[in-house]
């Protein structure tokens, strides 16, 4: 029959009624015994197959997939399960997940009630942009007498793109509100001064800052008024995305690359709710992806389209070329965050004239990342000598490091020096920083 299985009850079953034959040579009786029970078996085994094959369409099933996956975050896969059966079942569901998971150990069991249906969800986390293919979710039944099973397969080649990271965007968003981000504690956002965008006019009430008071308007009215700010508006920030080979890099199963397209997308979610304009560019050899600084609907999703399918490609990146694209293409000053990655002193020096021209036009911000390993290296008490020329070289990468931060402020370039776990919640910090301070 199409779609039978014998079970391992099956089996254990035929080897427990080869036992009684072995006592059988001993035995006479044992014979009898042996072979009454296999005549059982098989006819448990027969009535079963017909308790499973008389009902039409006995099992039903429907996997729940999101329309994307949000990639770095966890997903929920749902699925409903329906046994039409008089009788209860047990269940065994194998869903063909895709390959990129590495997942080979998938089974979940569950046990329905007769006429009855289950809903369950199990979670999967992506780890890389683009199309995942799922296979079929295959559903096998069997009675209380658990002998064989019959299979049944619902949703065949079903195809799932994985996005940036936007799970987490609303969780930014709750965060900005309220000025304040989780990251070992609590740390605020230092508001350093005002920006320079008049809002409107109000009575005094106290609190209110005395510096902000219109004493023009306070003589005309005999009420003291003062001035309310907000923060600037339509700013273009732009973020620039290196994908050469320096961001193949991976941490925790993430590239940089891919935490920095994380970050990317969180970051533009908050600076459209700012109000200002959002807009993005990879770069390696060439400039592409292009998304111009806007803040009109949509453009998160242009964003996320243009990040959707990116790759490294292994080449060092041309930073005089980008240098080159930028002075034709962004005309009005922004503010820029460059996403990439040195690791030595003599990397940032081969491009430093390029960042330096960039920095007179725009405030630029170069990002780029502490390694975990290195870090745990500086952190560990050697008992051993190969443990102390680990450390000892781990230093050596820090002071590094240390040079390039130094080298960034001598010429007037800010930068952010973070774990690429910890980087959504910097970058956005900095960003909100940068607005507070009024620097742009």
């Amino acid at each position: 029959m199409k779609n039978l299985y014998l079970n391992t009850r099956f089996f254990f079953a035929l080897i427990a009624v080869g036992v009684v034959y072995v006592f059988g040579f001993f035995f006479r009786v044992f014979v009898n015994i042996a072979h009454g029970l296999l005549i059982l078996i098989f006819l448990a085994a027969l009535v079963e197959i017909l308790m499973l094959y008389l009902t039409k369409n006995a099992v039903q099933a429907q996997r729940i997939l999101p329309d994307k996956f949000s990639n770095g975050d966890v997903n929920d896969v749902k699925i409903d399960l329906k046994n039409n059966y008089f009788f209860p079942i047990e269940t065994r569901i194998i869903d063909e997940i895709p390959f990129q998971f590495q997942k080979r150990d998938f089974l979940i069991k569950k046990k329905i009630e007769a006429n009855k249906n289950i809903f369950f969800k199990y979670n999967l986390e992506p780890k890389e942009r683009g199309e995942y293919h799922f296979g079929a979710l295959n559903v096998y039944a069997s009675s209380i007498l658990g002998f064989v099973s019959k299979r049944f397969i619902f949703q065949k080649d079903t195809v799932l793109p994985s996005y940036p990271s936007f799970i987490s965007l609303k969780k930014y968003e709750l965060m900005t509100l309220q000025n304040e981000f989780l990251l070992g504690g609590i740390k605020r956002v230092r508001r350093l001064g005002h920006t320079m965008e008049f809002e409107q006019m109000k009575e005094y009430v106290p609190g209110d800052d005395v510096r902000t008071i219109n004493w023009k308007a306070t003589s005309k009215s005999s009420k003291l008024m003062v001035n309310q700010f907000q923060d600037e508006k339509s700013q273009r920030i732009l973020m620039l995305i290196d994908k050469g080979r320096v961001m193949k890099m991976p941490f925790r199963g993430l590239s940089l690359l891919d935490y920095s397209i994380n970050a990317a997308m969180a970051l533009s979610h908050i600076i459209l709710k700012k109000g200002d304009r959002a807009g993005i560019m990879t770069f390696s050899r060439k400039a592409e992806n292009k998304v111009a600084a806007d803040n009109k609907a949509g453009q998160l999703r242009k964003i996320s389209e243009a990040l959707y399918n990116i790759k490294t490609d292994f080449f060092e990146s041309d930073f005089s070329r980008l240098y080159q694209d930028l002075k034709h293409s962004v005309n009005q000053r922004s503010l820029i965050l460059l996403f990439t990655n040195f690791e030595t002193l003599d990397a940032l020096n081969r491009q430093i004239k390029y960042l330096r021209g960039i920095a007179r036009d725009h405030l630029l911000i170069v990002v780029f990342f502490k390694n975990s390993e290195v870090d745990t290296l500086l952190h560990q008490n050697p008992e051993r000598m190969q443990e102390v020329y680990d450390q000892i070289i781990a230093e050596k990468f820090e002071m590094e490091k240390k040079l390039i931060i130094q080298e960034f402020r001598k010429y007037g370039i800010h930068s952010i020096y973070t774990f690429p776990e910890n980087l959504n919640v910097d970058v956005i910090n900095k960003y909100l920083e940068v607005k507070a301070r009024g620097i742009l």
